[in-house]
């Protein structure tokens, strides 16, 4: 019989597999990637600079997702949330395999800055998991309904020069947009104003750093 210290110690080593698999483009393909049957647009340097920059930001927050939604899942309360928490990370398994993928097509990187928002959204999904399942919900709520508003900002900057990149941006966000419906009917709660301010400024410093590497 496994004592705790051996439980915990396994369960570590899962998590640390899983975010392995995230950072090294590891994760299961999707076999559709919206979009996928359109010819690649004529963008000029710029563009291309510029669009990718914007993929890059998705991507990091696709990051961003899986550990959050791995961190509550390890120190959910009740296994009804973890099997849904699960589930929610496997679906932006897609969103993020789709962001990799465009950024191959466009011939750019990912932010060498991924490991680090990792381990900070893992450390914020476990603590909000420890509160209790209302709470946690309550954080994938509030990223959400973050995560739907930034990709409209890029839905409109891209506009109609690259059909490609907008049509993975719309699926993912009308996505984001079930994954809040969903939390909030598992019993997610509104989070405290100064709590989704600190997320807001998060968000703008991710966003900031993973444009420009």
């Amino acid at each position: 019989m496994k004592t705790a210290t051996e439980s915990l110690n396994n369960q570590i080593m899962i998590e640390f597999d899983r975010m392995l698999k995230v950072l090294n483009h590891q994760t299961q393909r999707s076999n559709t990637i919206p979009g996928h049957d359109l010819e690649e647009p004529s963008l000029t340097s710029t563009q291309i600079h510029h669009t990718g920059g914007l993929m890059r930001i998705n991507h990091t927050g696709e990051v961003c997702a899986q550990a959050l939604y791995n961190g509550q899942a390890m120190m959910a309360k009740d296994d009804s949330t973890r099997t849904h928490l699960r589930k929610a990370a496997k679906e932006e398994h897609d969103h993020l395999n789709w962001c990799q993928s465009r950024l191959d097509e466009l011939g750019q990187q990912v932010s060498i800055s991924n490991p680090i928002w990792y381990l900070h959204s893992f450390a914020i999904g476990a603590a909000a998991a420890f509160f209790g399942d209302a709470v946690s919900y309550g954080f994938v709520i509030e990223t959400e309904r973050q995560v739907e508003s930034h990709l409209q900002e890029h839905i409109d900057d891209i506009g109609g020069d690259d059909p490609k990149s907008l049509m993975i941006l719309q699926q993912m966000q009308a996505d984001e947009i079930r994954h809040g419906n969903d939390a909030k009917n598992a019993g997610g709660v509104e989070l405290p104003e100064p709590i989704k301010w600190v997320m807001t400024g998060m968000s703008k410093i991710m966003k900031f750093v993973s444009y420009r590497i």
